[in-house]
């Protein structure tokens, strides 16, 4: 059963599927997550053959990367309309149309968990989301994710910005990453926290909050880019935007 925060950001999200797909799954953010957050987040992983979950998937943002790693995926989404367009774009994939807090798969039946920029949606459900994660890994198996973290120059920013554009739904907010990694130690092994973020983070990948335009986006994006590409090795907690993680089920 759906819970009334689920209710409330699946009916936003619904709004903004197609302008959300246009702003986070062209050539630009594709390279950008490419770059920045797919190269960390499954670093030295095999996925071959494996059983993936692409959670809260969306039309798909992350999809064209799994397949070319040859993987089984499932597409995973609470929206209906999401659910469509993924079956649309990756015609062989299966899916399941249902909340991230209550899949309906079997106990540890999924090799891997991927969720990008879908934790922070999940307020005040984000540990029962995580259990729900853990219940359907394999022992050894992956949870990959990245989101906006708490604790930033950048997040007292987001914090504000939240409250007052419309592109954003009540009860979004950052993860604290230290207090889930707390809660979590006994369960899995933290192998990699990569912060990234910054102009290319602001203005490529999130271009539809920036309300840029797309022909300027493909003017813009190669130098923006290229400039994060020489202060991705600089990143650190205090003035990245976001984290990507691999924990591995203990």
């Amino acid at each position: 059963m759906e819970t009334s925060e689920e209710k409330k950001q699946k009916s936003h999200f619904n709004k903004l599927i197609l302008k959300y797909e246009n702003h986070y799954d062209d050539k630009y953010s594709q390279i950008y997550r490419n770059n920045f957050i797919n190269k960390y987040m499954f670093k030295d992983l095999e996925l071959k053959n494996k059983i993936v979950l692409e959670g809260m998937c969306g039309s798909g943002q992350t999809t064209n990367y799994l397949l070319s790693k040859e993987v089984n995926l499932i597409g995973n989404d609470i929206s209906d309309i999401a659910i469509e367009r993924f079956k649309k774009r990756w015609p062989g994939c299966n899916v399941l149309c249902s909340s991230i807090l209550n899949t309906g798969l079997e106990n540890e039946s999924v090799d891997c968990v991927v969720i990008v920029g879908g934790l922070h949606h999940l307020h005040p459900y984000l540990n029962n989301a995580i259990d729900e994660i853990y219940r359907i890994l394999k022992i050894g198996g992956y949870f990959c994710f990245g989101e906006p973290h708490a604790g930033s120059l950048p997040d007292f920013i987001r914090k504000i910005w939240y409250k007052k554009d419309a592109y954003f739904e009540n009860g979004e907010e950052a993860i604290e990453l230290d207090i889930l990694k707390e809660n979590n130690s006994s369960r899995f092994e933290f192998k990699i926290e990569k912060y990234i973020g910054d102009v290319a983070y602001l203005f490529v990948l999130n271009s539809m909050i920036f309300r840029m335009p797309l022909k300027l986006k493909k003017i813009l994006s190669p130098f923006l880019i290229f400039f994060e590409h020489l202060t991705n090795p600089f990143h650190g907690k205090k003035f990245s935007c976001f984290v990507v993680s691999q924990w591995r089920k203990k």
